[in-house]
């Protein structure tokens, strides 16, 4: 039983919600039930440490059942011990360490994608484990981070994700120009969402081909040099007296209106 808050280990784990120990360790923090539920279920092989108190492993039985049927062994802690290595507040009693992986850009346009989400200068952790919830939901091939887009391992987007980030390849740390390039080579035309863009209505039947959304910063949007990366830039209408759309609300749009069309011709085909 891990029990004094201030330990040499429990710093460690702590540390973790700084994105600078995550880039040296390669490991990332998650938080609650439902995150060690998805970890175990989808990639039980990432799992570094496990940490949770009875009470909390009594309740969610299913979590000690996975874990031992993966040879993960639980290290009992207190409530105390948990707050400190969390980064919530209330971490529900069960904390868990992870290896980082993500997918090589390579790798994603080789698997021959037909739906994807790019997400450039996304600052929002909210926003970014919102937009990688959604193209999980919808079916997305990836999610791809360009420029300054935050950590998909910020506890965050983590939380955000809930559970999504485990589901579909994630690729990081790559240039939007390099993507684009690539995108064009597998036959995927790039889409920006942008207020200037073209009317979303005009352009919806040309969805159904493999397209690769390009989501912008929530403030400023895609800069000029980003936008004459695209393929095509649309706009979704605004019926309303709504100033705009949340950049999470907008993404999740844009990609349910492409997977609609899509597997409308797979299914009349």
């Amino acid at each position: 039983m891990l029990e004094n808050p201030r330990s040499p280990r429990v710093r460690a784990v702590a540390k973790l919600t700084k994105r600078s120990a995550r880039q040296e360790t390669g490991l990332f923090l998650l938080e609650g039930p439902q995150a060690a539920r998805e970890v175990l279920a989808y990639r039980p092989d990432t799992v570094i440490d496990l940490y949770a108190t009875p009470a909390a492993l009594e309740k969610h039985a299913e979590i000690r059942d996975t874990a031992r049927d993966a040879g993960i062994d639980v290290t009992f802690a207190t409530e105390a011990v948990l707050d400190a290595m969390a980064d919530t507040v209330t971490p529900q009693g069960i904390v868990a360490v992870a290896r980082q992986t993500p997918t090589s850009i390579r790798d994603v346009f080789a698997a021959g994608p037909r739906l994807i989400a790019i997400c450039e200068e996304v600052r929002d952790p909210g926003n970014l484990g919102t937009i990688i919830r959604a193209a999980d939901a919808v079916g997305a091939d990836a999610v791809i981070l360009t420029g300054r887009t935050v950590d998909p391992y910020n506890p965050k987007v983590v939380r955000a994700s809930t559970g999504s980030l485990f589901h579909l390849p994630v690729a990081v740390g790559v240039d939007l120009a390099s993507t684009v390039e690539r995108a064009r080579a597998a036959g995927v035309r790039v889409v920006a969402a942008d207020v200037g863009g073209e009317d979303f209505l005009a352009y919806r039947p040309s969805l159904s081909e493999p397209t690769a959304w390009l989501f912008g910063n929530e403030a400023r949007g895609l800069e000029p040099e980003a936008l004459a990366l695209a393929d095509l830039s649309l706009r979704l209408p605004i019926y309303g007296a709504a100033e705009s759309l949340n950049l999470a609300t907008a993404a999740s749009v844009c990609l349910y209106e492409t997977a609609f069309a899509q597997r409308a011709v797979l299914f009349q085909s």
